[in-house]
């Protein structure tokens, strides 16, 4: 038989094949070592039990904090079957300011979330800081003496939740000094390295390096203290200032995947999250009890970004 003739017939072959024999993806919109990380991790490690259990791997694509991902799949990949992307309660906020262009929460579909997160503040391990009161008096004797690493820049959830702090304890957030990163993963290695010396982040981050004695968690901003590793850390509002930032983490897909192929993903995750040995998974992940899929965690989204905006507009972050 010709070429001309078998080419055709090996690309309607492979045109046909179901959408299972994909190699799962799940994309990291965001620097290894950070949240978006474990988020992916996650994921990769509950699947083993699942129908979609084939070897799924972890892609990295940092960029404008989850701009990069986001565009990247909605206009050049948007009906992958199997491609998984990250995202966080920084991803809605970055939403609700505008900060993806044009792009609304309704451009992609709405998997699942695998867990609860909080904001925290983390200082090196040999920092004259111990709390809350002493890092906000140093900053009033000498904000130029303070960075501040966070992923993103101004208008970030990192940058939004010191702010929200620095003018509860009465100090002009334009005081503050930020350095702008990207991914809680650079933001330590960049503490560590001395080119700052606070972090703004998330717990889930700060799990991963508290337990090698080279930071120290001054705060969560919880509404009560966290269990686990960050047990002994108190909470923002223990130390007099009302500031708690809980945020959600879990995955997304493109806006013209096939409905099947969406419900099948929906489907996974809620076997995921309903198995007993889920629970451990997620704590180890550093991440708390949230679980919503497909509508449900679609409406809690348009809330949750609407919510954001007007956060944000508090601080003339949006017009």
């Amino acid at each position: 038989m010709k070429l001309s003739r078998i080419l055709p017939a090996l690309i309607v072959f492979a045109t046909s094949l179901p959408s299972q024999a994909l190699e799962p993806e799940c994309i990291v919109p965001s620097k290894p070592g950070g949240a978006m990380d474990l988020t992916c991790k996650l994921v990769k490690r509950a699947l083993p039990a699942q129908p979609e259990a084939r070897r799924m791997k972890l892609s990295y694509m940092p960029g404008g904090i989850g701009a990069v991902a986001w565009h990247t799949l909605v206009s050049q990949r948007a009906a992958e079957p199997d491609t998984l992307v990250a995202f966080s309660g920084g991803s809605l906020l970055n939403l609700a300011q505008g900060k993806f262009g044009k792009a609304t929460a309704g451009d992609v579909r709405w998997v699942a979330a695998v867990g609860a997160d909080y904001g925290m503040i983390a200082v090196g391990a040999n920092s004259p800081y111990h709390n809350l009161r002493e890092l906000f008096d140093a900053i009033r004797r000498a904000p130029q003496d303070v960075l501040i690493g966070v992923s993103g820049t101004i208008g970030s959830q990192d940058w939004l939740k010191m702010a929200l702090l620095a003018q509860r304890a009465g100090i002009d957030p334009k005081q503050l000094r930020f350095v702008a990163l990207e991914g809680g993963g650079e933001s330590f290695t960049a503490m560590q390295a001395g080119f700052v010396q606070v972090v703004s982040g998330d717990a889930s981050e700060a799990g991963l390096y508290a337990g090698e004695g080279k930071v120290r968690i001054l705060a969560v901003l919880a509404s009560m203290r966290l269990p686990g590793l960050l047990r002994d850390v108190p909470t923002a509002r223990e130390q007099g200032i009302d500031v708690v930032w809980p945020l959600i983490r879990g995955v997304w897909m493109g806006p013209k995947v096939a409905e099947a192929d969406y419900r099948r993903w929906v489907a996974a995750f809620e076997r995921i999250e309903a198995a007993p040995e889920f629970a451990a998974m997620r704590a180890e992940a550093g991440l708390y009890p949230f679980s919503l899929t497909g509508d449900a965690l679609t409406k809690h989204i348009k809330h949750a970004v609407s919510d954001y905006n007007r956060q944000a507009q508090a601080f003339h972050l949006v017009r």
